[in-house]
């Protein structure tokens, strides 16, 4: 007998997150993630919660993820960048490779990535 059983697979945001943290500081041009005070804030409580049921929290400060209603997934990311490139090319870049490695990583479709660019460290001589 035989069974045609349906099943759901979700990754949770927490786990997006770490993908997308790794993917945005693999990006060229990007110096480091940084969480800002609501990050701080949603950073703490994430991994208050990991460490009451003994779970390695994924790095992952400076991403927040969201999921609607319908399901439609988005990134935020904050980063800093480096002054060597243009700010906008280095954002798209950043949009780019992480919708490209979350879904490589995960099979999970990202409808939206923001970067906010939060400052820019001049160029190193």
């Amino acid at each position: 007998m035989t069974t045609d059983a349906v099943s759901e697979v979700r990754i949770e945001a927490p786990v997006v997150a770490a993908v997308a943290a790794q993917a945005a500081c693999a990006t060229p041009g990007v110096v480091r993630l940084e969480p800002g005070v609501r990050g701080l804030v949603s950073s703490l409580v994430r991994v208050g919660k990991q460490r009451l049921t003994s779970a390695d929290p994924a790095a992952s400060e400076g991403v927040r993820v969201r999921r609607s209603a319908s399901g439609a997934l988005s990134v935020q990311v904050d980063v800093v960048i480096s002054a060597e490139r243009a700010a906008a090319v280095i954002g798209h870049a950043v949009q780019q490779e992480v919708s490209r490695v979350v879904f490589e990583q995960t099979g999970q479709t990202v409808d939206e990535v923001s970067v906010s660019i939060l400052d820019i460290e001049p160029e190193r001589s």
